[in-house]
Formats: structure tokens, sequence, C-alpha cells
């Protein structure tokens, strides 16, 4: 296997992989997590680490706050993936030698997962943000990579790791799911050189994209429905944007996994530079996710209000009515434009 392509970052990265490796040997019971609301590269990463360790021979357990969405179901082990809200509430927190994160941005995108960390306990940090800021004891970031999955691949690839068809099932999801099918700019050549020889491994690539990005459940359209009729535009039509309520979730009968590519919806429309979605969280907190055509960083903009993420993909939570928010944000969006 080709060793990660060289870059003016190849020397630190090459050294945070030798750490990341070092970590997983000199470990044996690992808790394994990843953000809230995980999507496909969460998801995929936190099973291709939980296939690592058990090609390892160590043992793990792997968590996250909330349901694995039903799409992801048929990737392989994905029941296995405990969810943290159904666990009983008050028993005692369990014990692990150390915790692996993947895809997180930041510390607080692990959601209550937190609770189950002890004191000390060391972290490893996987992830792809550029806006991360390192908050593992070991850090293996790499800010260009396109999904946390193709990390993984590296860090697979210096563990000697013998690829098997459901761990490279788990990378080809990140790697799916994160360049949207292969067509976002993140797309590089070495992703679908990845990519290619994850398929030489037994993965069928027809089937996953059709599992994970052309089928819509009914909660989904009728979610998109209620989003499209609350399209609004900036004057110059360069900001567009969708809301979606409470209210308009639970008469759609919509999980989180349903909101998923709603925010592409206002930014796919011509001339439009940059494309927002405003998903009420509780009461008067909203979400706010961002897509850039390329000419604003969406990453610089989220993070004026706490968030971050990519320059053409990111995010954030800001309180206050939603017409405030509105204003907020699209005043800072065209500070980006001018």
């Amino acid at each position: 296997m080709s060793a990660p392509n060289p870059s003016p970052l190849a020397d630190a990265y090459r050294q945070q992989l030798e750490e990341a490796k070092a970590f997983i040997h000199e470990h044996d019971h690992f808790l394994v997590v990843s953000h809230v609301n995980p999507d496909g590269d969460a998801i995929g990463s936190t099973l291709a680490v939980g296939q690592m360790l058990q090609l390892l021979g160590k043992s793990f357990v792997m968590v996250n706050e909330g349901e694995v969405p039903f799409k992801f179901s048929m990737l392989p082990c994905s029941g296995e993936i405990l969810n943290y809200s159904r666990q009983a509430s008050g028993s005692p927190h369990p014990s692990f030698d150390c915790i692996i994160a993947v895809d997180c941005a930041d510390y607080q995108r692990i959601g209550l997962v937190k609770e189950w960390f002890h004191a000390g306990t060391p972290l490893l940090n996987i992830d792809h943000h550029p806006t991360n800021d390192g908050f593992g004891r070991v850090n293996l970031i790499r800010a260009d990579a396109a999904a946390t999955a193709e990390v993984l691949y590296d860090l697979g690839t210096l563990l000697s790791l013998g690829w098997t068809k459901p761990l490279a099932d788990c990378i080809y999801t990140g790697l799916l799911t994160d360049t949207g099918g292969f067509r976002y700019s993140n797309t590089s050549p070495r992703v679908l050189k990845i990519a290619s020889e994850m398929l030489e491994y037994g993965v069928d690539g027809n089937d996953l994209a059709d599992q994970l990005l052309e089928k819509l459940t009914l909660s989904h359209v009728m979610v998109l429905q209620k989003a499209l009729a609350a399209l609004d535009f900036s004057a110059d039509k360069r900001i567009a944007w969708v809301s979606v309520s409470l209210q308009d979730v639970a008469d759609s009968h919509a999980q989180n996994a349903d909101l998923e590519g709603l925010v592409n919806y206002p930014r796919n429309i011509e001339g439009v530079e940059v494309g927002l979605l405003f998903k009420q969280i509780d009461g008067e907190k909203w979400k706010v996710s961002f897509r850039s055509a390329g000419l604003v960083d969406v990453a610089a903009v989220a993070q004026h209000f706490g968030g971050g993420g990519h320059i053409r993909a990111a995010g954030c939570a800001v309180e206050g009515t939603l017409e405030e928010i509105v204003e907020r944000v699209l005043q800072e969006v065209q500070r980006g434009l001018s």
C-alpha cells in the first residue's frame, strides 16, 4: 500500500501517525466515540476503528450519544455501537484504559458520552477538521484530508493490518459520504485511489451509494417540503436559506438523519454563494449549517459564533429568535462576500 502523499506537513503528519500507532499498541481496553448526530464519516470511522482494534486483538466499546441512523445499519457491526441515551442513568460509569474520538471537530461535539470519561484517561483525537484544537493527549489531525476515514486509511496502513471487506466498507463509507458521492471539491486523486483500493477488497460501491445517497425516507421528503416552503434569499440572491422548526420535525415524524442534506438545496440554486439551514434545537437555540460555493470561508463565519468546520461546510449553534439569528448570521456571511 502506498504511503501518505508528500505535503508541507508530511513529516509532522507522519510523526502523528507514529504516535497514534504507539498509543494503540500501548493500551488494551478502548472506548471509541464520535460526534452527536453522526454522519457517514462519523459512523464509518467509529466502525473502522472498531475493526482495526478487533484485528489487533484489543477489547473495545463503541458508543454514541444517540441512535445510529437507520441507513447505516447495513454496515458491519453497526448494531454494536451503544446508544448512550439508552444506558441506565445513575449506574456506575464503566472504566476504560483510554478513549479514541473520531471526526469530532471539538471536544464538545462528543456530547453526553463525556460523562463516561474519567479524569486522566488518555484520549487519542483522530480528525480532519481544520478547526480542531487538538483536545487529545495524542492528536492525529490531517486538515487536508477529505474525511476522517482517509486519516484512518493511513493509520491502518501504518499498523500493517490485513485489509478485510468489513474494514474496507467502513473506510469507503466515510469517503463516499464526506465527498458527496465523490462530487465535492475535496475529492482528490488520492481519495479516488483509496476508494479504488477499497473496491479491490470487495466493497460494493454501487450498493453503498444506493443505500447511503439515493434512498429517501418519507419523513425526509415531508420535512424537505416544509423546509422549501420557508426558502428565502438575501437582496442580491447570493445567500439563500431554509429553516426547520421543532414542530416541522414533529409533524414530519423526522429523525436527525432525515435532515441531512437539506442545506444543499439552497446552496445548489444557481447564483447562490452560501446556503444556510437553520434547525431549531430547543426553544430559542438553533443550529446553523453553512455550505459555500467557495468564495466564502464558512468555517470562519461559524467560528465567529463558536462553531467550526471546513471552508465550504461548517456549523454552529446560536441562541435567540429565528429572525434575530438569521439577521446576525447574514451580516457575518455578507462580510465574507464583500
